[in-house]
């Protein structure tokens, strides 16, 4: 199990770290900063120290793929989160998360992995992409507004939104109430599923917690590197979960939380 064993601390932070509506409670369910104030500020500092992300890695065989010095610089930052947890025995520890994938990697030791299956992902999508990559070749081909150019761009579309569906459809999300979903089947409101949906921090470290009947007391994500393009994040700054992707299944993540 990758919980790393912590004693907890004295300091709770009372901010909403993640929240969502549940629409089979009909409310809201809420999930704080809590504990995890501290185990944030250690990893930070942890990741700052070693310029790497596979922190449990001996320096001399660092995996280059796993450099943060990437992330101070035109490739912008990214979102890293910790939750603090209890197991059935009452022991805490702690776990940590990165956003999506990491230069291109999905599962490094020691971080808590998606909620995807990466196999069944790259063996349903490489051979789809290929496609939809030529078929961009074959419309730079084709003159502006011709009608055959207007065809491969509905071909391409309608391939895209495809594989897009049965990717979404690979997602297996399970909540505190033992249950495990497809994502299609939990997510809120009928606007369409956007890129990126459960691969954030907070669902990540909640998908995990469920599956290894963890309790969790409390989360922070916190931002490493340059300042995004829009400067609505700042290297070491602690943010609330975003509600277009996260806010539309933690409602359902959390659900089964109070009474764990």
């Amino acid at each position: 199990m990758l919980m790393e064993p912590i004693g907890i601390s004295v300091e709770t932070d009372d901010r909403v770290a993640c929240s969502g509506y549940c629409s089979r409670c009909g409310r809201q369910h809420v999930l704080p900063v809590g504990p995890a104030a501290r185990p944030a500020r250690e990893l930070l500092r942890a990741l700052t120290r070693a310029g790497r992300i596979d922190l449990h890695e001996d320096e001399s065989l660092a995996d280059p793929r796993f450099s943060t010095a990437p992330l101070f610089g035109e490739a912008r930052g990214h979102m890293f989160g910790v939750l603090v947890c209890r197991d059935r025995q009452g022991r805490t520890g702690v776990l940590k998360a990165f956003s999506g994938q990491f230069n291109g990697v999905w599962r490094v030791p020691g971080w808590v992995p998606p909620l995807v299956d990466v196999d069944a992902l790259t063996a349903m999508s490489f051979g789809v992409e290929r496609f939809i990559k030529r078929l961009g070749s074959d419309m730079a081909a084709l003159p502006q507004g011709s009608p055959e150019r207007t065809a491969l761009a509905d071909k391409r579309r309608a391939i895209s939104r495809a594989l897009m569906r049965d990717i979404h459809a690979l997602y297996r999300i399970p909540n505190f109430r033992r249950e495990l979903h497809p994502l299609p089947r939990i997510v809120l409101g009928d606007s369409g599923i956007p890129s990126g949906t459960a691969d954030c921090c907070a669902p990540k470290l909640l998908g995990y917690a469920a599956r290894h009947s963890l309790t969790p007391l409390g989360v922070a994500e916190f931002y490493v590197g340059r300042d995004n393009r829009s400067g609505t994040r700042r290297h070491g700054g602690v943010y609330a979960s975003c509600k277009d992707k996260c806010g539309r299944i933690l409602g359902y993540m959390l659900c089964g939380l109070e009474g764990a």
